[in-house]
């Protein structure tokens, strides 16, 4: 669950960055036109309270910045709209997590807003409150230029240094039902159970319905990904990941530290760091080499086949194996 201690991080305060009670409009969004809500995509989300666990549990890895609303009111589009494009500028350094309150009330009830639009700063599980109810355009203004980069750099001060992954959308910025129709199509019918699991933050429900799909077409590349992903996720999305790298750190022989870490690296897009930690740690402990040699294997799935980090490391591993 979400913490109820809104004062953040120990140390860290929002204090100075905006003036919360000038933001408190408690506006009482009423359902309006139909149509013309941004979409999600690139680093913009959308929650439910299927996946509501799942996102408190990668804020420990990233940053969130969630904005509760409601999809059908097009007075929130420009908000929406805005808040996207700024974290999408961020290239992973901040996610934005949208929850549509009408479709998911208990989460409203959690966060005991009033209305929408609402707007949360997630660390580490901890929410701070930014606005309720609409913003001028100099508030905006003072979210986008000014609290959203203090949030990253809050992040950053207390640890939270990874990467948010990036989502594809069937045109960027769209939501036609057209446009939403090509992105559900994008999803192979063979996977989509699999997809509705990891969606909804069941990685391990995800995990063993790719490894079906796999049993049953053992050339399909994109299960073999997304299967990977999905254990990477069940095993270490809610590791505290400062405990993690202290462990790391205190036991530099022990091999369950140090792939915990790796995961860790895996999981907040630090590729490059990931590879040369198991493969650092091969080198001085050759007794280790299946457990990491599998675990290598899972993550060389991961990236795209391109990525030349991943052609370096594949040289490595042979290297050191033969």
């Amino acid at each position: 669950m979400v913490s109820n201690d809104r004062q953040g991080q120990p140390g860290v305060s929002l204090a100075g960055a905006v003036d919360l009670g000038a933001l408190k409009h408690q506006v009482d969004a009423q359902p309006g036109q139909t149509g013309g809500a941004p979409a999600a995509g690139g680093y913009v989300v959308d929650t439910t309270e299927a996946s509501f666990q799942a996102m408190v549990q990668t804020s420990a890895t990233f940053p969130i910045l969630l904005l509760l609303w409601v999809p059908t009111d097009d007075r929130l589009f420009p908000l929406a709209t805005k808040l996207g494009q700024v974290v999408n500028a961020q290239e992973g350094k901040i996610q934005l997590s949208r929850i549509d309150i009408a479709s998911n009330p208990q989460i409203a009830q959690t966060f005991q807003v009033q209305g929408a639009p609402a707007l949360f700063a997630l660390l580490a599980g901890r929410p701070m409150p930014i606005l309720e109810g609409l913003p001028t355009d100099d508030e905006l203004t003072q979210i986008t230029d000014q609290l959203i980069p203090q949030v990253i750099q809050m992040a950053q001060q207390a640890g939270i240094t990874g990467t948010a992954p990036y989502q594809e959308t069937s045109q960027e910025g769209s939501s036609s039902a057209e446009d939403q129709g090509g992105q559900e199509q994008a999803v192979p019918s063979s996977h989509q159970e699999a997809n509705r699991l990891a969606q909804e933050g069941d990685y391990a429900g995800a995990a063993e319905a790719y490894a079906k799909v796999i049993e049953a077409d053992p050339n399909d590349d994109l299960a073999r990904r997304e299967h990977a992903k999905a254990l990477l996720m069940d095993r270490s999305s809610a590791a505290d990941v400062r405990q993690v790298r202290q462990m790391a750190a205190d036991a530099p022989d022990d091999l369950d530290a140090q792939l915990a870490v790796a995961d860790v690296d895996m999981i907040g897009g630090q590729i490059q760091d990931a590879f040369d930690r198991l493969l650092d740690f091969l080198g001085s402990h050759r007794d280790q080499m299946e457990p990491i040699r599998q675990r290598l294997l899972e993550y060389f799935t991961i990236p795209e086949p391109a990525d030349p980090r991943l052609a370096k490391a594949r040289r490595r591993l042979s290297t050191m194996m033969y």
